[in-house]
C-alpha cells in the first residue's frame, strides 16, 4: 500500500495539516480498499524519542497555539514513505529543526515524492531541493519565496506545480486539488473523482491561483504630484482615454507623464488603467447581476472580448468562471449604493 507521511513541524497549520489526513484517507480502490495508508509524524516523536521522553515527546503547537498535535511517529517513517507532505508553519522563516533536511533529503535521493502545501514551500525549499525547479505558494507569501531563495522560480498564478518528483501548492484549499492530482497519478481518476466527491471538491477547478489575488492599484506617495490624477483615472475609467488626453489632463507632455508615473507608481499609464478596469469588473461581477457585454462597457474594455482577454490574462480565469466563484448572494437583487465604487478589500482565501 502507498504510504503518505505528513510531517507536523512546531506552529503547523492545521488546515495545512489535515487536507492530505482527510484527502489521502477518503481514496478507495475499485475494490473497496484503503488506497493509503496515512502516518502524521514530528521531530523527536516515534522511534527517535528515545526511551527517556516525556509525556510531551513528538508534541508540536498548532493554531497559533490554540492547541498541540502529538504525532505518533517520528522522523524514521519518512524512510519508508511513498510520498511526503510538507504542510505550512506559521512562521515559515524559522530554521528547520535537526534532522528534518536530512531525513526529507534521504528520502528524496530514494525516488520519494515529496509535496508542499501553502507555505510548507518554504519548508521544502529549505532543504535545497526546490533548487532550480518551479514552484507556487500563496500568493501573499510568493514574493518572499522568490527574494528568499532567488534559486526557486515562483509562479504565484497556479494552484500547484508538479515537477513530477517535487509539488507544490497554492494556498488554503489549493492543497485539495493537488492531493486529488496526485491521487488521479497515482490511481486513476475514477478514484481521484470518488475522493473529490467525499471531500466536496471538484475534480479540476476553472482558472488558477491568479484569481483570488488582489490586484491591488499601484499607489503613489503620499503627497505625490500625480494623486489627483489617479484619482480623476479611476473614476473615469470606464471612458476610452488615450494617452494624450491623460497627458493634458496632467498638464503635461506624454513623454512627461510617462516619466512620472514609472517614478511615483512603477509603472505607465495605460498599464495603471487596464488595472483600474479590472478592478472595477471584479467588483461588477461580485455584487451586480449584469451580463458580461454591460460589465465591459461600464468598466471601459469597449468590447467584450477585449474585456475576456484582458481579464484573462490578469485573473487567469474567465469572467464568468470568477463570478460563479465570488459573487455574492445579495447580486441577483441588482447593485447596492456605491455600485459605482472599487471597493479595496482583501480576498485572501481560496474557495
Amino acid at each position: 500500500m502507498h504510504t503518505v507521511a505528513v510531517l507536523a513541524l512546531d506552529q503547523v497549520i492545521p488546515f495545512d495539516l489535515s487536507v492530505p489526513i482527510d484527502t489521502f484517507g477518503w481514496a478507495r480502490l475499485p475494490d473497496g480498499r484503503p488506497a493509503y495508508r496515512v502516518r502524521v509524524c514530528s521531530p523527536g516523536a516515534g522511534a527517535g524519542a528515545g526511551s527517556g521522553a516525556g509525556p510531551g515527546a513528538g508534541e508540536v503547537s498548532a493554531g497559533g497555539g490554540v492547541f498541540a498535535v502529538r504525532a505518533p511517529y517520528g522522523l524514521e517513517v519518512l524512510a519508508d514513505a511513498d510520498t511526503i507532505v510538507l504542510p505550512g508553519v506559521a512562521d515559515p522563516a524559522l530554521p528547520l529543526p535537526p534532522g528534518v533536511t536530512e531525513a526529507v533529503r534521504a528520502a528524496a535521493a530514494n525516488g520519494t515524492r515529496v509535496a508542499s502545501i501553502c507555505v510548507g514551500a518554504f519548508v521544502l525549499a529549505a532543504t535545497g531541493l526546490l533548487d532550480g525547479l518551479r514552484a507556487t505558494t500563496h500568493w501573499r507569501a510568493a514574493r518572499e519565496l522568490a527574494e528568499r531563495y532567488p534559486g526557486i522560480i515562483v509562479d504565484p498564478n497556479v494552484l500547484y506545480v508538479d515537477n513530477g518528483q517535487f509539488l507544490t501548492s497554492a494556498g488554503a484549499a489549493a492543497a485539495l486539488d493537488m492531493c486529488l492530482h496526485m491521487i488521479r497519478r497515482d490511481h486513476g481518476s475514477a478514484v481521484a473523482a470518488h475522493a473529490a466527491r467525499m471531500s466536496v471538491m471538484p475534480l479540476e477547478r476553472e482558472g488558477g491561483q491568479a484569481q483570488f489575488i488582489v490586484h491591488d492599484l499601484p499607489p503613489a506617495p503620499a503627497g505625490a504630484t500625480l494623486e489627483p490624477l489617479l484619482t480623476w483615472l479611476e473614476d473615469n475609467c470606464d471612458r476610452d482615454l488615450a494617452l494624450d488626453e491623460i497627458a493634458a489632463r496632467a498638464r503635461m507632455s506624454s513623454r512627461t507623464l510617462n516619466r512620472r508615473f514609472r517614478e511615483q507608481t512603477g509603472t505607465t499609464p495605460l498599464q495603471w488603467l487596464h488595472r483600474a478596469r479590472v478592478r472595477r469588473a471584479q467588483y461588477l461581477l461580485e455584487t451586480t447581476p449584469y451580463p458580461v457585454e454591460r460589465i465591459a462597457v461600464q468598466a471601459g474594455f469597449g468590447s467584450p472580448t477585449a474585456f475576456r482577454e484582458r481579464f484573462r490574462r490578469v485573473v487567469g480565469t474567465s469572467p464568468q468562471a470568477y463570478r460563479r466563484s465570488f459573487r455574492s448572494a445579495e447580486a441577483g437583487s441588482g447593485p447596492g449604493p456605491g455600485a459605482g465604487v472599487t471597493p479595496g478589500v482583501a480576498r485572501v482565501g481560496a474557495r
